[in-house]
């Protein structure tokens, strides 16, 4: 059943008509209906996604749970298989992620991001089922493949529903479900390890079926709640639905976009083009590869590093939550300070050196209580860098199929950072991993540098612009418009 054949939303015309905006003109903003509005948004559309997110990362990295209940002696894999298994999930991920962005709008966000969510659910909860390496891959896979398209569709999706200066707070705050995550994951692992070995399922078995199934249902869920935008939002009344329209499309105007066009655009190769070859795009996925390396080995390796620093395993699970709970209140306030003062690059600037100090400490020091605080600057500085980077390409692309091309691309290359996170933190470097942490160091001052070159970048196109060097663009209504100005 689609949107349009639901009772309590508009019908397909009204709801088109609503998009394009086509009798909307907003001449001022009335702020209390503005504030009306988003907080309708922001408590009825950001709790899906944030649960969404959660799901996505607890199933992605459950794996490091269920390690340390034995999985590798159970299915008879070794350490390299075991990171072959992980590596493995990357590669799909990575392969699915700009094939689903550019089919969300033809599929629709109610339709497509709840399906991604049942589907990976389904096969997170079949990894409890595996008996040999061959089996452990496979499903591994198929998890990847169904899970890459959720945040890049997620970013786009939020693109339609925000204006550029409220993106940034809205993604860092369903993003803390990433890091709540981390501390809810090593919770819940150690609870459903109480269920023992009942049904003759042995405890990290349960842990991947309980987390599976529930992600599952909570994807049935989201297909009746998740609206596909606000012309379609049946917990806004008519007249809500049409200035939240009408908002948007003026904002847009305001920075040299055209929503109006947006809606109506088709799809061409060109602006996928545009969307590849983007120097912005490079620049940002290419930090955020390095942020990514951080946070994946940091996600599937803490509990296996604070075992290492002297912790049983359920003392490992239940020391693991506090570095997470602490991030995810720093990358909220973060996210506001980077729509406050409108800047992104700028911001992680400051917030991503937490993160290379903690890897430049724990790598070098052998100090038990240093190398357990070191994990708090380590979760600090790369999670709350994640909403302005996320936030940082989407408000500097305008034109749909392009922002739908480098809102994935830039995830596509960053995910990458997984095979990193895979590869080097083998047992043999234990407890201390050197090795890794400077390898990791040294792509987040990688990261730093680029961040610094795309805020130069952006401040040069906007100085050419302001110079009449785009020119010849105006009247276009996407991002090369004069009249559209470059976050920084």
């Amino acid at each position: 059943m689609s949107s349009s054949d639901n009772g309590d939303l508009p019908n397909k015309a009204t709801v088109e008509e609503l998009e394009k905006g086509s009798s909307v003109h907003v001449s001022s903003i009335d702020k209390d209906l503005t504030r009306k509005i988003l907080w309708k948004l922001d408590t009825r559309i950001l709790p899906i996604l944030a649960v969404l997110f959660l799901c996505s990362f607890l199933d992605r990295t459950n794996v490091g749970n269920a390690k340390l209940y034995n999985l590798e002696v159970d299915l008879g894999i070794t350490d390299h298989q075991y990171d072959q298994g992980l590596a493995v999930f990357y590669a799909t991920y990575i392969l699915s992620e700009i094939p689903s962005n550019l089919i969300l709008k033809k599929l629709t966000p109610q339709i497509w991001l709840p399906c991604l969510t049942f589907f990976w659910g389904v096969s997170a909860m079949c990894l409890g089922f595996v008996q040999n390496f061959a089996g452990f891959v496979g499903v591994r896979a198929l998890l990847g493949l169904t899970e890459g398209g959720l945040l890049p569709g997620i970013v786009l999706y939020l693109s339609t529903v925000y204006t550029r200066g409220e993106l940034a707070l809205r993604i860092g705050i369903f993003y803390t479900a990433a890091s709540l995550s981390g501390a809810f994951g090593g919770l819940l692992a150690r609870g459903i390890a109480e269920i023992g070995t009942r049904g003759g399922l042995n405890k990290w078995r349960w842990i991947f079926v309980i987390e599976g199934l529930f992600t599952a249902l909570v994807g049935i869920a989201a297909y009746f709640i998740l609206p596909n935008g606000v012309g379609s939002a049946k917990f806004l009344s008519a007249e809500e639905r049409q200035f939240a329209v009408g908002r948007l499309n003026a904002a847009s105007q305001g920075d040299g976009g055209d929503r109006e066009r947006e809606a109506t655009e088709k799809f061409s190769w060109s602006e996928v083009g545009r969307g590849v070859f983007s120097l912005q795009t490079w620049f940002t996925a290419s930090a955020y590869f390095g942020i990514l390396s951080g946070l994946y080995s940091f996600g599937l390796f803490l509990p296996t590093i604070i075992t290492g620093l002297g912790y049983a395993a359920d003392e490992a699970q239940l020391w693991s939550v506090i570095p997470y709970a602490v991030a995810s209140v720093v990358t909220v306030i973060t996210s506001f300070l980077s729509d406050r003062f409108r800047v992104r690059g700028v911001v992680m600037l400051f917030s991503l050196p937490l993160a290379i100090i903690g890897y430049g400490v724990i790598a070098n020091v052998d100090n038990v209580k240093v190398k357990y605080g070191m994990t708090f600057l380590m979760a600090t500085g790369l999670y709350s860098s994640v909403p302005p980077v996320l936030g940082w390409l989407s408000n500097n692309s305008a034109g749909h199929y392009k922002r739908a091309t480098t809102s994935a691309l830039q995830l596509a290359i960053a995910n990458c950072g997984g095979f990193v996170a895979v590869f080097i933190y083998p047992k043999a470097q234990g407890p201390a991993y050197r090795e890794g942490h400077t390898i990791i160091l040294g792509v987040l001052c990688a990261g730093w540098f680029l961040i610094l070159c795309n805020v130069l970048y952006c401040w040069k196109i906007n100085r050419d612009k302001a110079n009449g060097k785009y020119d010849k663009y105006r009247g276009f209504g996407d991002d090369r418009d004069p009249t559209f100005k470059l976050v920084l």
